[in-house]
């Protein structure tokens, strides 16, 4: 993978909004680039189709668009060691809840309740006890078979790998449920998962659960946890959701980026990746950050491949 020297990380963080596209049949770059100067006075330096055409390499990976999009702040290191996940509609391309409703035929009313909850427009523990409240009398069996048929986001792997490959420490926090989130993690190989669990009873879910996930703000505690646990300080997590319950995280790491997300959450993040592509989220990295186990790059060195 390439390295983009800190330089051009400077700049890419002076914009308000950048979306480059790249055709995958041709290599051909557009652009469009709105400079952070339109609102904060700053100086916009930034070589858009010299770097896209340099470090989006559409052909051999399938990166199709990528939308840098509010920059509030610049982060203060370019070393993070902790990257850490959503799963639902982030890690995995589904809402697993929505999912467990349709098999239990209240779909309608589950999806209006999420959508409420990851827009931020309801208060997420009422709207998770709402939801699983109404998943009461489906069987395990049938919720086992329904979390079988959830692929992941496209790019995930591939993600994973990347940072895994760089020496960075992985970890899944999701106020989603152990049935699915096991499997991504045996998946993904992911270093760190915190998950809520369904009860069950002679079979059937009851309509109840456990976990450490179920509240908000949930996630600011459990990343406190494992803050803890691993060593590795708030400035030097790297956070990536979609929803509501995610902006809690966003305002304690030292880098965020909203994927695929409402703009209620967009607004809250570094970056905006607004393609259901994972792969989308390596350019960024690359772009802020010399991931552990990376030597920063040199001036001498900007254009090597890793």
């Amino acid at each position: 993978m390439p390295v983009i020297h800190q330089n051009y990380c400077d700049s890419m963080c002076q914009l308000i909004s950048v979306f480059v596209n790249i055709s995958k049949s041709d290599g051909t770059v557009s652009e469009q680039v709105k400079p952070f100067a339109a609102q904060r006075g700053d100086t916009l330096y930034y070589e858009s189709i010299s770097l896209a055409r340099q470090y989006y390499p559409t052909k051999q990976t399938g990166y199709d668009s990528v939308n840098f999009s509010h920059y509030n702040k610049k982060p203060e290191n370019n070393t993070f060691k902790l990257f850490v996940f959503d799963m639902d509609s982030t890690l995995i391309d589904a809402e697993v809840i929505d999912e467990l409703a349709k098999a239990a035929g209240v779909e309608e009313k589950v999806s209006r309740i999420t959508e409420a909850a990851m827009s931020g427009e309801m208060d997420y523990t009422e709207s998770f006890q709402m939801r699983v409240s109404s998943l009461k009398g489906l069987s395990y069996d049938k919720a086992l078979a329904e979390t079988g048929k959830i692929q992941l986001m496209p790019g995930a792997a591939e993600l994973i790998q990347y940072i895994h490959e760089n020496g960075g420490k992985t970890a899944m926090l999701t106020c989603g449920f152990s049935i699915m989130a096991d499997k991504v993690k045996e998946q993904l190989g992911l270093d760190y998962v915190y998950s809520n669990d369904l009860v069950v009873k002679d079979g059937y879910l009851t309509g109840e659960a456990t976990g450490p996930l179920m509240v908000t703000n949930a996630k600011e505690v459990v990343l406190g946890e494992l803050v803890k646990k691993t060593g590795i300080p708030f400035e030097e997590c790297l956070v990536v959701g979609d929803g509501a319950n995610d902006i809690c995280l966003f305002e304690k790491a030292g880098f965020s980026i909203a994927f695929n997300a409402k703009p209620r959450v967009q607004e809250k993040a570094h970056a905006v990746v607004s393609k259901k592509d994972l792969r989308s989220v390596i350019p960024i990295l690359e772009s802020v950050t010399a991931p552990t186990g990376m030597s920063a790059p040199s001036e001498s060195n900007s254009n090597a491949e890793n």
